[in-house]
């Protein structure tokens, strides 16, 4: 029998994103061969289908007692996108082991912007302790120090800049945080053009950050800040 095959294995910018996306939000069902991928935001589970040309029925479901909470997930059955995925490192019950993922170098930032969409956050603050500091901080999570080491290598090695780890919670969950110079470098790679597949909630509550310091996203790309990056 042939192994299904429903999800086409190319790489490029969206599939790339997608694969982020994977690795934070999504599961793999190692007996069904199936792939399972769980947001509670709409447009994150349609920019996900959208990325590898899924076409199955995004499914709704609730969780919580107190406080239902609707969540949306795709499922899709495909032997060989599964064994795909193992090959480049994700595997089933990633959350914890997961480490390196082979993801070709001109598509690691597109990557890395599903991998923020997925469990990353940005905040702002204006810092009290010296006068006129407004801060701000990109960061990236996961359960597995060993994923956030190899991020953080893999940023370092592009871009020059080293963040900071932390680790979080009782579960525990181990973040990496660049801060605002670092970020500035950062971004720019991560939305390097208007039309990259991104949660739009996220990259405009970092067009408001950055507004607030007169800086535009797409200034930052056409200023240089790209190339720090190796080809």
């Amino acid at each position: 029998m042939l192994p299904q095959h429903k999800i086409a294995i190319r790489w490029s910018a969206e599939f790339a994103y997608a694969i982020g996306l994977l690795v934070t939000d999504g599961c793999i069902y190692s007996q069904r061969k199936m792939i399972n991928f769980t947001s509670k935001d709409g447009e994150q589970i349609k920019n996900f289908a959208q990325c590898l040309h899924i076409t199955n029925k995004i499914g709704i479901k609730n969780s919580g007692r107190k406080k239902r909470k609707e969540y949306f997930y795709l499922q899709v059955g495909d032997s060989a996108f599964c064994d795909f995925l193992n090959t480049i490192g994700i595997t089933p019950r990633k959350s914890k082991t997961i480490g390196s993922v082979d993801v070709p170098q001109e598509f690691f930032f597109d990557f890395l912007r599903g991998h923020f969409d997925g469990d990353g956050t940005f905040y702002s603050y204006w810092d009290p302790r010296w006068r006129s500091s407004y801060m701000f901080y990109t960061v990236f999570a996961s359960a597995s120090e060993e994923h956030i080491l190899w991020l953080r290598r893999k940023v370092f090695q592009r871009l020059g800049i080293s963040g900071h780890i932390r680790k979080a919670g009782k579960a525990p969950m181990y973040e990496i945080r660049y801060a605002k110079a670092e970020s500035l470098k950062l971004l720019p790679n991560l939305y390097y053009n208007p039309q990259v597949v991104c949660l739009s909630r996220k990259s405009q509550k970092i067009e408001k950050a950055l507004a607030v310091i007169g800086v535009r996203l797409a200034n930052l790309c056409a200023g240089g800040e790209m190339a720090d990056a190796p080809p």
